[in-house]
């Protein structure tokens, strides 16, 4: 069941009314409501991965008694690596073992010895990357003692569970989700205004901007043999645009829909495109993740505090993790790694906090290099993302190379589309619509919201009636 989906749009307001008018006795009520929403919401997908994602609930929320109870240190660490274990066991088998095995037969090989891997038929549970994190930052914090063990099996479930973040996030953390299904929660009309607007411009997000860029992008990437040097380059500009309208789209709905029920999610996206360098970019572009590693890996690996080494060798860590987070793809550690080096000077030279608030140009000079800046950071980011979308590392640098080795930029004419110059319009105008809101969560609040919310609508019933592409990119990690 999609956000964007006719199902959803019966399934939304029937909880609501469930929710807040039916069952709002109190917060035990809310929270059961929203459990059987959730599940059922999950099961949707696929039932059978529904056993999975109680089991996982449950094995957090015992193991995270057991280390509080545990009177030795012993006993802590037994406990807190039995679960770390079995959580990262199955997202292995489920995600990872095919491309492990796959890649050990290759290399085997390339050495002369023929093998046949062993791989699993099996489909990824949508959202196990997701919730997975969500129960291995609670048990750590535990462990850790930042947070005490929630008893309550009602409360934590929900907080693993909550169907806005279940499949593609954001990551939430215990101390900032669980305090809020603790309480019961009362109707708040401006806040649920706030949401539905939050909701609408996650739509437009991903149904004008993400899902038109796709057919120009797959068009491109899957013909990049074709496509000259011009129109490769605007396909990586094309999936640039579609990855953030359909993951920051997703991620508005969420947090949007979230608020409808009382609830504050963690922001995910802040403008990433309007960065002026790497390490910005990365404060704003899937923040609940990018935090999750700097918290969970990155600061017990020594962070920035060692040497050049232990920071060149921490960063490296750390973007490459992200990328294989993503995908059981060669690609997507390739994509970690340039960020990686991307990311490096700045650190070595200690500029990678330098840009901490959101750009403000003025008529003058200096908004000249913030500009360009600004146009760099997002031609850098463009580039990694061939490696993203690229199925193979050979496709990728084919894919480069016909950048750099065709040097034709004549307009070419793709079969299934004949508008190349009004898509570049409608990026155009979604960029000056970002722009010009761009210290606020979304741009329809404030001043004639509803001439915005028509107009919303309309380009959303314009563009999104026949659209081909409903599921959202982040649903395969």
């Amino acid at each position: 069941m999609f956000f964007n989906s006719f199902a959803f749009a019966v399934f939304l307001p029937i909880v609501f009314v469930l929710y807040w008018f039916v069952f709002n006795k109190n917060k035990n009520t809310q929270n059961a409501v929203l459990i059987i929403a959730s599940y059922y919401f999950y099961s949707c997908w696929d039932w059978r991965f529904l056993f999975l994602l109680v089991f996982s609930t449950f094995l957090d929320y015992y193991t995270g008694i057991r280390i509080e109870k545990a009177k030795t240190a012993m006993g802590r660490k037994l406990w807190f690596w039995m679960t770390i274990t079995i959580n990262l066991g199955f997202l292995g088998i489920f995600k990872y073992y095919n491309f492990f095995a796959d890649s050990f037969s290759n290399l085997l090989n390339g050495f002369g010895m023929q093998t046949s891997p062993l791989l699993l038929n099996v489909i990824l549970p949508v959202g196990i990357s997701f919730y997975t994190f969500h129960g291995l930052s609670y048990v750590i914090d535990i462990y850790l003692k930042r947070i005490k063990a929630e008893h309550n099996f009602v409360d934590y479930s929900l907080f693993v569970s909550y169907f806005p973040l279940l499949v593609a996030g954001p990551i939430e953390r215990a101390t900032h989700l669980l305090p809020q299904v603790k309480v019961k929660r009362t109707f708040n009309f401006e806040k649920a205004k706030e949401g539905i607007y939050q909701f609408i411009w996650g739509l437009v997000k991903k149904v004008v901007i993400a899902d038109t860029c796709a057919t120009y992008a797959n068009a491109i990437f899957d013909n990049h043999e074709s496509m000259n040097s011009l129109s490769l380059i605007l396909g990586a500009v094309y999936f640039a645009f579609q990855i953030y309208g359909d993951f920051s789209g997703y991620s508005d709905m969420a947090l949007g829909m979230s608020k409808l029920f009382g609830i504050d999610l963690l922001r995910n996206f802040n403008y990433p495109y309007f960065s002026r360098d790497i390490a910005e970019f990365w404060r704003r572009w899937h923040i609940s993740l990018s935090s999750w590693f700097r918290d969970y890996l990155y600061i017990p690996l020594g962070g920035s505090n060692g040497g050049n080494a232990m920071k060149i060798r921490n960063t490296f860590i750390i973007f490459l993790v992200s990328g294989f987070w993503h995908g059981a793809n060669w690609t997507f550690i390739a994509w970690g790694f340039i960020n990686a080096l991307y990311f490096l000077p700045l650190l070595l030279l200690k500029r990678n906090r330098s840009n901490i608030e959101m750009v403000a140009l003025q008529w003058d000079w200096s908004s000249i290099k913030v500009f360009l800046n600004i146009l760099s950071t997002f031609a850098l980011t463009c580039f990694a993302w061939i490696f993203f979308r690229a199925k193979s590392i050979g496709e990728a640098f084919d894919y480069i190379g016909g950048i750099f080795g065709n040097r034709s930029f004549q307009s070419q004419y793709l079969e299934n589309e004949r508008y190349n110059y009004e898509i570049l319009l409608l990026i155009g105008a979604f960029v000056l619509v970002e722009w010009n809101y761009r210290t606020q969560v979304e741009p329809i609040s404030g001043r004639y919201g509803t001439l915005k919310v028509a107009l919303c609508i309309a380009a959303i019933i314009a563009l999104g009636t026949f659209s081909d592409y409903k599921e959202f990119i982040y649903f395969q990690f």
